[in-house]
């Protein structure tokens, strides 16, 4: 378990509290699943194995079930979690060069954490912004007509106070 699995862990209640209230049958599976990254954040590698060992299944069925649906994540989210909108709107207005200057930025790929926790970065299929395109959230909230440049500044602003709420 890697540092930042066992802090969230210790924060939050046990996973046996958090899968408990479901019976172990693997119809629940997904619900499950949905509950434990409402708790966490997250699906660890811990909390997989775990919900494995609950419903007597393989890790790997866990895992393909997890990676299959968009909703679920597993890598602990950034404190920063930037969405990068793909939609149409946003698609002809640029938003691909902005995903691309988000990742080069913080060093990253869409679904990944930077190495000290600050960023987290994932691509959705709309964020409802469309008479502002292009657009991208930071922790909830919207920034549009963005272009490279944009970009740019408000990430240097990020890594040194974060996202003004």
């Amino acid at each position: 378990m890697g540092n930042t699995d066992q802090a969230v862990l210790e924060k939050k209640k046990p996973l046996e509290e958090v899968v408990k209230k479901y019976p172990a049958s693997r119809e629940n599976l997904i619900s499950i699943l949905q509950e434990v990254q409402d708790a966490y954040g997250y699906l660890s590698r811990e909390s997989i194995n775990g919900i494995g060992r609950y419903l007597n299944l393989p890790a790997s069925k866990i895992y393909g079930v997890a990676t299959f649906y968009n909703q679920f994540k597993l890598n602990a989210p950034g404190k920063i979690q930037i969405q990068v909108c793909r939609g149409t709107a946003c698609h002809v207005k640029g938003s691909f060069e902005l995903l691309e200057t988000v990742k080069r930025a913080l060093g990253i790929d869409v679904g990944e954490t930077t190495k000290d926790g600050a960023f987290s970065l994932e691509t959705v299929a709309c964020l409802g912004g469309c008479s502002i395109a292009p657009v991208i959230t930071a922790n909830g909230k919207f920034f549009g007509r963005l272009d490279k440049k944009k970009v740019e500044d408000l990430i240097a602003k990020w890594k040194q106070g974060g996202v003004e709420e």
